[in-house]
């Protein structure tokens, strides 16, 4: 390696297929770099390519598409890609070869996207897919480093704090459902709002996912085609009785398809497309959104009403993040604020659901003549009939019933066949008062169903 005087360059020579060949660099260390490249072919008889990393990033991209893109991602994904790429990136660096895109030109590729009024979420994308390409440029030995690594991405903040919508808000727009005889659309917005799945984990259920006790969430769907969940990992969610209630009746209206069927088909029992979601989303969901004053919200926001069922029950980050699917760091940022308007006395997130659905109703479906019917829009303060799903001794009692009466010492009968219906209130000091009454048991003898519907 020498200096050139007259150009104020540094260049290599070295010796090739019988003639020297040069190379020149502005700066030392990279000329440096390359020298020690050239002596490394030479130790290794000239394995090494000195002319890799010559073709243009376009012409790789025809590789990495192919042997990459196409294999490994869904379509959806793809055609994202397809669409970032023929946009933004093949117009700014489309023509640059491999070895000439260091981190200097990432960073001006950056400006560029920022100064043309991209917006912050589009130009994190960008590189997104920018560093994926050359991470498989890398692999395939046409690059030694990935420049994109060392450039600073922009941070993409958050814009509003989510809002959960309240039980109460969910039981309006499930009774108007209900009201047009339409089950299968408040089966799937409960199954939004009251298990916090994904659209996509929501329309891959099959009815064998739907256990005595839990949801089992293995996969996703995404344009009709079934694929692994976002994070890749398979989770079980807590499924709330009214939940089931929604879906037992869903089943029945279905005529009792078979467990290996999909939750939610079309008319010829094929799996929902991308155009069935968008259709769903745009005619039903939109128009009784609107209707109870949710301008503007999308079915991915019910998602958060579990959420906030969850913390105001008391369960702690890690929990709320595994049935969510979600990192603690990542429920922690969303949910900060949710957790930080938790009262000293948790709500059991059933009971909560209860509440508001007989609030919509009119009166507890328990409630004697002459009794007052709920009123008002709290989720805490109304009577509500106690789930008949919770995990105790007696799964037709309510944990905190069973925590008073083992003070009070109580011994309860119940003849065969029958079982314990309890209305609960929650007075000022946060007591529980509880009314418990003997009735036929619609399950009776075997209890509780399975959920395996």
């Amino acid at each position: 390696m020498r200096l050139r005087k007259e150009t104020r360059k540094y260049e290599v020579r070295w010796r090739e297929g019988g003639r020297y060949r040069s190379k020149s660099f502005t700066r030392k260390g990279d000329a440096s770099a390359f020298e020690a490249l050239i002596e490394r072919a030479r130790q290794t008889d000239g394995l090494v390519d000195l002319d890799r990393g010559k073709e243009t990033l376009r012409e790789f991209k025809d590789r990495w598409w192919r042997d990459y893109v196409t294999p490994n991602l869904a379509r959806t994904t793809r055609d994202n890609y397809s669409h970032l790429w023929k946009k933004h990136i093949d117009p700014r660096l489309g023509s640059t070869r491999l070895r000439d895109i260091g981190p200097a030109r990432v960073e001006r590729f950056r400006a560029e996207l920022e100064k043309d009024g991209v917006g912050v979420a589009t130009v994190r994308k960008a590189l997104v897919i920018l560093q994926g390409m050359l991470s498989a440029a890398v692999r395939w030995e046409r690059i030694d480093r990935n420049p994109v690594r060392e450039v600073r991405k922009p941070t993409q903040r958050r814009s509003r704090l989510v809002r959960p919508f309240s039980p109460h808000t969910v039981e309006g727009m499930r009774a108007r459902f209900l009201q047009d005889e339409r089950k299968r659309d408040a089966a799937l917005l409960c199954l939004l709002a009251y298990a916090g799945l994904r659209p996509s984990e929501a329309l891959a259920l099959r009815w064998r996912d739907v256990g005595r006790w839990s949801l089992r969430v293995e996969r996703a769907l995404s344009n009709g085609v079934e694929k692994s969940t976002k994070t890749g990992k398979i989770r079980t969610v807590r499924l709330l009785g009214p939940l089931a209630d929604d879906l037992e009746a869903w089943r029945d209206r279905a005529g009792k398809p078979k467990l290996d069927s999909f939750l939610f088909t079309k008319a010829d029992g094929s799996a929902w497309t991308d155009f069935d979601w968008r259709n769903w989303r745009r005619r039903i969901f939109e128009p009784e959104a609107e209707s109870v004053g949710l301008e503007g919200a999308r079915p991915y926001d019910l998602r958060h009403s579990f959420a906030s069922l969850l913390i105001h029950s008391g369960q702690s980050v890690v929990e709320v993040a595994r049935q969510m699917g979600n990192s603690p760091e990542v429920t922690l940022s969303t949910y900060a604020h949710v957790f930080d308007e938790m009262g000293p006395d948790h709500i059991d997130a059933e009971s909560a659901i209860r509440a508001a659905r007989d609030a919509k109703d009119g009166r507890s479906e328990d409630a004697e003549p002459g009794d007052p019917a709920p009123t008002g829009d709290s989720d805490l303060a109304l009577p509500v009939e106690a789930d008949a799903r919770i995990r105790t001794a007696d799964p037709f009692i309510t944990s905190e019933v069973l925590y008073q009466l083992s003070y009070v010492g109580a011994t309860m009968r119940i003849a065969p066949g029958a079982m314990l219906r309890t209305k609960v209130g929650v007075d000022q000091s946060g007591f529980i008062s509880a009314v418990s009454v003997a009735q036929p048991n619609r399950f009776a003898p075997t209890g509780r169903p399975e959920r395996a519907l």
